[in-house]
C-alpha cells in the first residue's frame, strides 16, 4: 500500500484555527478571516509533513443525525441554542467563515465530502472503511470519537491535535491505546468510550465505571457484548455495586453503541480522492485570495500540493 489517504476532521481543524489564530482585521467592518487562515495553514503544513497521495475535508452535513438522537434523546443536547435546533457553541465570528473554507476547498480543487444525514466522523468511517487494503489512512481530528478507528493492521492511525497541534500531533496507534488507554484496539476503546460515556456528547456512561474500571472489564471479557452475556448468565466476577450499576444501565447499553459506533456505510457517491492536479477554480482562487486578504495561506496550500501560485 503505497498510497496514503489522509482524512480530516474539518469541523474540528476550523474550530481550533478560529480558537488559536488572532482576528488581524484592521476595523470591525472587514469579514473575520482568522479561521480560514488557520484551517489553511493547517491544511498546507498537513501536506508538507505528511505527503498524502489523496486527501478528503470531511463533512458535517448532520452534526446531530436523526438515529443518533433516536437513541439517545440528550446527545449533544447541551450543544442546542435554547429552543432551536442550531448549535451553539459556532461562535458568532466563525459562522461566516464556514462557506468561505468550503470556498477555498473548491477554488483548490481538494475534495469535500459529506453525507445527509451523517456527522463528518461517520464519512470518516466509512472513507476508512472503504480503504482498507488499498491504502494508508491518517485521520486528523481533535476529537477522540475516532480512536476506535485505529487499526495497525490495516494501516490506519490517528493524528489526534488536541494538545500538539498538527504540528505536534499524538500519533495514535493500538501501542498508543494500549499505553494510555490500556486497551489493545480501536474496537476495544469503542466499548471502553460507551461505559464510560462522554459529557461532552451527552452520553451518561455507567454511573461508577471509569475509564479504568471500563478497561479491566473490556480486557476481562474482549468486548461490550460479551461482558453483557456475561453479566446476563450471572458471571461471579462481576458481583456487587458492580454488576448493581451494570444491570442499571441495561436501556442505555442496549442503545448506546449506535452513538458511539461511527458508521462504516454512510452513502457517499464515487468521487477522486487524490491530490489535485490543477487548481479547482481559477477565479475563485483569485476572488478570495484579493477580497478577503488570503493570498499567503493559500500560496502556502498550493505550494505543499506543487501547483505553485495563485494569481
Amino acid at each position: 500500500m503505497s498510497q496514503r489517504l489522509m482524512l480530516l476532521d474539518s469541523a474540528s481543524l476550523y474550530f481550533r484555527a478560529f480558537y488559536g489564530v488572532p482576528d488581524q482585521r484592521r476595523s470591525a467592518d472587514e469579514p473575520p478571516t482568522n479561521a480560514v487562515r488557520g484551517f489553511l495553514d493547517m491544511l498546507a503544513t498537513l501536506v508538507n509533513t505528511h505527503h498524502p497521495t489523496h486527501l478528503v475535508a470531511c463533512w458535517d452535513n448532520d452534526w446531530r443525525p436523526a438515529f443518533r438522537v433516536n437513541a439517545i434523546p440528550t446527545y449533544k443536547t447541551h450543544r442546542l441554542s435554547e429552543g432551536s435546533e442550531i448549535q451553539q457553541e459556532s461562535p458568532e465570528l466563525l459562522t461566516p467563515q464556514v462557506p468561505l473554507i468550503v470556498d477555498a476547498l473548491q477554488a483548490l480543487g481538494i475534495a469535500r465530502i459529506g453525507s445527509d444525514g451523517y456527522e463528518a466522523d461517520d464519512v470518516i468511517g466509512t472513507l476508512t472503511h472503504r480503504a482498507r487494503g488499498k491504502q494508508h489512512v491518517d485521520v486528523i481530528t481533535g476529537d477522540r470519537d475516532l480512536f476506535q478507528l485505529v487499526d495497525d493492521d490495516a494501516g490506519v492511525r490517528v493524528l489526534y491535535t488536541a494538545r500538539g497541534g498538527v504540528r505536534d500531533p499524538d500519533v495514535v496507534t493500538q501501542s498508543f491505546l494500549q499505553t494510555k488507554y490500556l486497551v489493545p484496539t480501536g474496537q476495544a476503546y469503542a466499548d471502553l468510550a460507551t461505559l464510560r460515556g462522554d459529557t461532552s456528547d451527552g452520553l451518561p456512561g455507567v454511573a461508577g465505571i471509569g475509564e479504568k474500571t471500563a478497561a479491566t472489564l473490556i480486557n476481562r471479557y474482549g468486548d461490550l457484548a460479551s461482558l453483557r452475556r456475561a453479566l446476563a448468565e450471572g458471571d461471579p466476577l462481576i458481583k456487587g455495586a458492580q454488576r448493581t450499576r451494570l444491570l442499571a444501565a441495561s436501556d442505555y447499553l442496549d442503545v448506546a453503541p449506535v452513538v458511539v459506533q461511527v458508521a462504516l456505510d454512510a452513502p457517499i457517491p464515487d468521487f477522486d480522492a487524490a491530490l489535485p492536479r490543477q487548481v479547482g477554480d481559477v477565479t475563485l482562487l483569485s476572488s478570495l485570495a484579493s477580497g478577503y486578504r488570503l493570498t499567503n495561506p493559500l500560496n502556502r496550500v498550493l505550494d505543499a500540493l506543487g501547483l505553485g501560485e495563485s494569481d
